[in-house]
């Protein structure tokens, strides 16, 4: 199961830490628009290709597959980001193409409202699951000497659907689901919005409050 370093989430949960100093993009360029229909309403995701190359075409191949349609988003902590992409109501973890390259030395950061690539301890480890951060979680950005979880899109309509998501009660199921909806939250499908959905979309809302 893909995740974060134990001191990695400990630290985003604990006020007063200090992050990882990372650039902030203030504009990222536009790229393809991805509509995440789940059955807590749609997510308009708009990625940025040019910060983030290969994973965005990683990302695109797979919505193109059908592969996120029918999955979960299989481990939510509130305060923290929602993660999703990688199994099926079933629990049955869905077999991926060969992990892409870390590209979290990019100048984007994990604020609230992206999207970003989860992947074990191993660097270069992420397939196609992703989470979208809740709240600005700077600690998980790359730096000069060391890899951090690559930021790839943002989320340009929906974020009250993501908080939805976030607010559903969680539980733990055996060993590999500490943080698992109890009503499932599925992503029904993916697509690519046509050409002209990547006009300017609203930006994603500020964080409201520090967990």
């Amino acid at each position: 199961m893909l995740s974060f370093p134990l001191a990695w989430l400990l630290a985003a949960q604990v006020s007063g830490l200090a992050p990882m100093p990372t650039p902030i993009v203030s504009a990222a360029s536009k790229g393809p628009v991805v509509i995440m229909e789940t059955s807590k309403g749609r997510i308009v995701i708009e990625l940025y290709r040019d910060q983030a190359p290969l994973t965005v075409a990683n990302f695109i191949k797979y919505v193109r597959g059908g592969f996120y349609d029918g999955t979960i988003f299989h481990r939510v902590i509130s305060g923290f980001m929602i993660q999703g992409g990688g199994y099926d109501p079933q629990l049955v973890e869905q077999p991926t193409r060969k992990p892409v390259t870390n590209e979290s030395k990019n100048g984007l950061s994990n604020r609230r409202g992206t999207i970003a690539m989860a992947r074990t301890n191993t660097p270069h480890s992420a397939t196609a699951q992703f989470y979208i951060n809740l709240k600005d979680n700077t600690q998980l950005d790359g730096s000069p000497s060391a890899f951090g979880y690559a930021v790839f899109g943002e989320v340009r309509e929906g974020m009250d659907v993501v908080d939805r998501i976030a607010a559903e009660p969680t539980r733990a199921r055996d060993r590999v689901f500490a943080n698992l909806p109890v009503e499932t939250v599925v992503i029904k499908r993916v697509r690519e919005a046509p050409a002209s959905g990547n006009a300017t979309r609203r930006p994603s809302a500020a964080p409201k409050v520090s967990p």
